[in-house]
């Protein structure tokens, strides 16, 4: 991964009445074929899901929530494997953890609140979903913004050194079962420390209640099951997936705003914006002068671009 030179503000209490306010929002539990999924909901005005990344959870985004939610209908949720949402079983396809499957869990939590179209701000891994979510369900997405993301299919075919280095779990948990899983449940809290102090920023951009949740939901039973086949399914089915959309010209018809982390790898090891271009119809995007994390990193920026592109 990076290095640890990063200069970036640490988190102030103020962040940690994001982590508060965010606790006591009301839950809705979602079930969908017996995956439950944790999701909470604030604000007034447009529709705007929110799908966080690993190895997090929906608290990732307590810094932005405020802001967003003066002028839209957030609903926040826990992808399946995260967060306080189920761990489904492993397969030997690796289909329950497909982006299809979460996907569909993310249509379903719409559907729970009575959304039939809506708008995606999404990062890391729920940005991946919320590709495959564009896609599938173009019919129901409006526009969607991701965070720190290259196409899938696109970083594993142009995978240098560089990246290798920097994204060594991206190979590390996709090995067969149970060395990655041992290796997380050695120390969940070491491994969720260890992948996001050891990007640009360290662990200064999260505040001590946000850590202490990640690091929590790390622990609960079955999380490394589900981290490393969310992983394998990113390497086997959702590349299958993704070779029929390039086959067929399946691209994103709707609006896509990228931003990605200037000192961050995916922007540093890829022609972000070109890669996107091949996957997407009508694409912009920009870079910001921080790490992977830039919820946490740059919240207002974040909040300012997420604004300007809803709006």
């Amino acid at each position: 991964m990076g290095g640890r030179q990063g200069r970036q503000r640490p988190a102030s209490s103020n962040f940690e009445c994001g982590v508060v306010l965010l606790q006591h929002l009301p839950l809705l539990s979602v079930e969908r074929e017996g995956v439950r999924l944790h999701t909470r909901s604030v604000g007034s005005g447009s529709p705007l899901l929110l799908m966080h990344g690993h190895p997090q959870s929906m608290v990732m985004w307590h810094k932005v929530l405020p802001i967003l939610a003066k002028q839209h209908t957030l609903v926040l949720m826990d992808l399946r494997g995260y967060g306080d949402s189920s761990r489904p079983k492993a397969d030997s396809q690796h289909l329950n953890h497909s982006k299809r499957e979460m996907a569909l869990d993310a249509m379903a939590v719409m559907e729970a609140y009575g959304f039939e179209q809506f708008d995606v701000l999404a990062h890391d891994r729920g940005a991946r979903v919320a590709h495959r979510l564009a896609i599938d369900h173009a019919h129901a997405v409006g526009r969607l913004m991701l965070l720190d993301i290259a196409p899938t299919l696109a970083m594993y075919e142009n995978t240098t050194e560089a990246f290798a280095r920097a994204y060594w779990h991206w190979f590390a948990l996709i090995q067969a079962a149970p060395l990655p899983e041992a290796l997380i449940d050695a120390n969940p809290a070491r491994y969720v420390r260890s992948v996001m102090g050891g990007r640009f920023a360290g662990l200064a951009p999260f505040s001590p209640m946000a850590l202490a949740e990640y690091e929590r939901c790390a622990l609960i039973p079955g999380t490394s099951t589900s981290i490393c086949e969310d992983y394998r399914a990113s390497a086997a089915v959702d590349l299958e997936h993704d070779r029929k959309d390039v086959a067929s010209d399946n691209r994103v018809v709707q609006p896509l705003r990228v931003i990605w982390g200037e000192h961050g790898s995916v922007g540093r090891c890829f022609d972000v914006l070109s890669l996107w271009r091949e996957r997407a119809k009508n694409v912009s995007g920009m870079a910001l002068p921080c790490g992977h994390y830039l919820a946490e990193e740059l919240p207002e920026a974040v909040a300012a671009e997420a604004l300007k592109f809803f709006n």
